[in-house]
């Protein structure tokens, strides 16, 4: 474990577990997480010999909580500049959700070399507010409401996320962990309130069309079609038609938090695809 400073001083916690010359996953984590969400899959992946490596983004986590640079182009830029820290060649980028478009924004930047392979995993892209361009999206009213929750009471709605939609908990018959929602909270109030507070404009606004349309490497599009944070149909469906070389891979009745649901779904999966 360990820290890089970016350009404008800004220090990016990250974990790098495995031996260093196996091949690389860099796993990129949702709003308003850590590179803890990921433990299951670091564990998984680590004991199957791989490299495994998780970043905290700009204002989450262990990292510094910016006021500045809580957006897509420095989030991507940040990432740029891990990889150049670690020197990794031939990568595989999987992001969750916000981490989605990060890897897309991200991949789509990369220098040649450095990525081999990507993973989307209840990912935010194409785009997720609603719009002339965009009609199946949720509208900005939805967002801002994230925000007004976030400002009066940020401790109780990052309890109530992980209680409800996030792992599908609110769904009748639905087993709750309390682990996991304390888990999701613990890690929600690491951050800051600043940079949460401007991310939800990053994943709700930023458009990841062209990004997408740039990257010319084999990408995984995992959904669930019972995510009720990014809803199914104007997510992975349409980012799948713009990736040259994309599939498709959709999970009924799971979650936007699948990962950390149904890891023995999820991990085989992920598995098969980065040895394929």
């Amino acid at each position: 474990m360990g820290y890089i400073t970016t350009k404008d001083g800004t220090e990016i916690f990250y974990k790098d577990w495995g031996k260093k010359d196996a091949q690389a996953i860099v796993f990129h984590h949702g709003w308003p997480l850590s590179a803890d969400d990921w433990d299951n899959q670091m564990m998984f992946f680590l004991e199957k010999g791989f490299r495994v490596i998780a970043h905290d983004r700009r204002g989450h986590g262990r990292s510094t909580q910016t006021d500045t640079g809580n957006e897509m182009d420095t989030y991507a830029a940040d990432v740029a500049e891990l990889a150049e820290k670690l020197d990794l060649k031939n990568a595989i980028h999987v992001g969750h959700s916000t981490g989605g478009g990060e890897v897309a924004h991200y991949v789509a930047r990369a220098k040649p070399g450095r990525v081999s392979k990507a993973v989307l995993i209840g990912a935010v892209p194409p785009i997720m507010v609603k719009s002339e361009k965009n009609p199946g999206g949720l509208p900005i009213e939805v967002f801002d409401g994230f925000r007004t929750a976030l400002v009066a009471n940020r401790a109780q709605f990052f309890r109530d996320i992980p209680a409800g939609p996030f792992y599908g908990y609110n769904r009748p018959g639905a087993k709750a962990s309390e682990g996991v929602i304390q888990n999701w909270w613990r890690q929600g109030m690491m951050g800051g309130a600043k940079a949460h507070y401007d991310c939800i404009k990053a994943f709700s606004e930023t458009d990841f069309t062209e990004d997408l349309k740039k990257i010319d490497l084999p990408v995984l599009v995992m959904h669930g079609d019972d995510d009720q944070i990014v809803p199914y149909a104007d997510s992975a469906p349409l980012a799948v038609k713009l990736l040259k070389k994309g599939t498709l891979k959709t999970y009924k009745g799971l979650p936007h938090g699948l990962c950390t649901t149904h890891p023995e779904v999820a991990n085989p999966d992920l598995l098969a695809f980065f040895q394929s």
